[in-house]
């Protein structure tokens, strides 16, 4: 895990964010891309160079916010770009060959019993690249233990148990294997392939209407370091589908959630 993104919004919780990623990327040896994007709607004959004056105020901010936090001789990069969130997201992940998007529950200060705002939400939802949510006031730690959460164990892509590796073999942590049967179990979803067995330390049955009853169900139990999950359309994040934000009454977190890519 050597290139990190970490995307930068205006919460109150941007500066503890930006630290986790430094304490996180000072762990693995990584390099941060530390970003923030933004877009111009302009009228015609507008005489002021809005472009400018956004591109200005925002590499400011970030720079100001770096200096604020403890870099630790992590090589930091700190780019302010104009462009759709997710498009510029991606075209950064391809040309830095990212391997980890840190996003935060909430990149702007909303209400707060929101989990996961409609920024972050859309991240979540729209990209593949593998994500960790870094819950409010999150401080850094080694992770010892992994709960991940599955529907069904078929894996079709290349590739997307990789983070989850990184995490496994850096730490030296187990990862309990949790599988929900729901209401769209076929027959084959619960066999392992080899690599995912070879990842597993224990592997539990459970029987409920999705995947986020499950973890409900045996979370308290595992008490985990940090949840995995896939993203899916009727998967963990099934209300991300609904209208890009989750509410704190449908799920919320005081651990990290590693989200993988799409298994098939």
């Amino acid at each position: 895990m050597k290139n990190i993104l970490v995307p930068i919004g205006t919460s109150t919780n941007s500066l503890a964010h930006l630290q986790y990623a430094i304490d996180f990327a000072q762990n693995f040896g990584a390099k941060l891309f530390i970003v923030q994007t933004y877009n111009v709607y302009t009228k015609a004959g507008t005489m002021i160079n809005v472009d400018a004056i956004l591109a200005r105020e925002s590499k400011a901010y970030l720079d100001e916010l770096v200096s604020k936090a403890d870099t630790k001789g992590v090589d930091c990069t700190v780019k302010s770009l104009k462009g759709d969130l997710i498009d510029t997201l991606e075209l950064v992940s391809k040309a830095a060959d990212i391997n980890l998007i840190l996003i935060e529950p909430r990149t702007n200060s909303i209400k707060e019993e929101v989990f996961l705002g409609k920024t972050s939400g859309k991240i979540v939802k729209r990209t593949q690249i593998p994500a960790l949510i870094v819950p409010e006031g999150t401080v850094f730690k080694p992770v010892k233990s992994i709960l991940m959460a599955l529907k069904s164990a078929i894996i079709k892509k290349e590739g997307v148990l990789v983070p989850l590796k990184y995490f496994k073999e850096h730490f030296g942590a187990t990862v309990d294997l949790l599988l929900v049967k729901t209401h769209y179990y076929k027959e084959g979803d619960f066999e392992l392939n080899n690599e995912l067995k070879s990842l597993i330390s224990n592997t539990v049955f459970s029987e409920n209407p999705t995947t986020y009853h499950g973890v409900l169900e045996h979370y308290r139990e595992h008490n985990p370091d940090m949840l995995c999950v896939v993203r899916r359309k009727r998967g963990f994040f099934s209300k991300l589908w609904e209208n890009n934000e989750i509410l704190k009454k449908d799920f919320s977190s005081t651990i990290p959630v590693l989200v993988l890519s799409e298994l098939k």
